[in-house]
């Protein structure tokens, strides 16, 4: 797990009640480096995203055909144990404030209230996540979102994500588990929507609830992984999540992507942070 201390302190250090910088940077003191963190040098930002726009393409399309079987096997699983569609398909907000249709396996019994998980993200997003470890609710905040502090091993025990709920199918949490809910967004990097590597993409209520600085994490591609998932996930509060975006921002590169992409897999497998 990649500590985030150094990228944070100055916003932990900050009473709540204080207003934030209109737009922290790495100039600021926000994002001063992450132990455990290589410094990879940056290509022009040109060239760069230009790069990545190639290799979200090429491995997204590899990793279609490789996994396959495995949205073959999702299907029949879905469908088999639970009345719905297979995939949960949600207006998601991508870079500039475009929305889009994000696709995910469906996890939770079809036509779930989402009201759970609206009182969750104003909460969470406003630092006073609930205390309850209700449910999870079929919105990510991968960028997170879930609900409250749920019993586990966050920070302080916290776990900003809703941990127990019974809308989940039995299929949906092994899913979730292994974050294989979210194969189905390799569509969306196919489709230009989003990139391999990025800032997960918000819901649209949660956007009435940001702060100013808060949204420049809305100035990239959202992406199915990122620096959140790798460093610490659901143990992550909403305003240490938006720092780790920033630095990603200010410092991505393709072997940035590539190095948040080779810590994914292992996270994926032991289902950290993930319910």
């Amino acid at each position: 797990m990649t500590p985030t201390s150094l990228i944070t302190a100055k916003a932990r250090d900050r009473s709540p009640t204080a207003a934030p910088l209109a737009a922290p940077t790495v100039g600021d003191g926000y994002a001063v480096g992450v132990p455990g963190l290589p410094e990879f040098a940056s290509r022009g930002r040109g060239a760069s995203l230009a790069l990545k726009q190639a290799v979200d393409f090429g491995f997204a399309a590899f990793t279609l055909i490789l996994t396959s079987p495995l949205f073959l096997i999702a299907a029949v699983l879905i469908k088999g144990t639970s009345p719905g569609p297979v995939f949960f398909v949600q207006e998601r907000v991508g870079r500039g404030g475009r929305p889009f249709r994000c696709y995910k396996f469906r996890t939770m019994k079809h036509n779930a209230d989402d009201g759970p998980h609206r009182e969750f993200a104003r909460n969470f997003i406003r630092g006073t996540a609930a205390s309850a470890p209700e449910a999870a609710a079929e919105h990510d905040y991968g960028n997170g979102n879930g609900n409250g502090n749920g019993s586990g091993n966050g920070r302080n025990g916290a776990v900003y994500k809703m941990t127990r709920d019974p809308r989940i199918t039995r299929i949906g949490q092994l899913l979730r588990r292994t974050s294989l809910d979210e194969l189905p967004q390799i569509l969306n990097v196919l489709r230009g929507d989003m990139s391999l590597v990025g800032p997960r993409p918000p819901v649209l209520y949660e956007l009435e609830h940001y702060q100013e600085w808060h949204k420049r994490r809305l100035t990239a591609k959202p992406g199915i992984t990122g620096l959140w998932q790798v460093s610490g996930r659901s143990s992550v509060p909403f305003d240490e999540m938006v720092q780790l975006d920033l630095y990603y921002i200010d410092h991505r590169s393709t072997l940035l992507d590539l190095w948040i992409m080779a810590r994914t897999l292992p996270v994926m497998v032991k289902g950290d942070g993930a319910y």
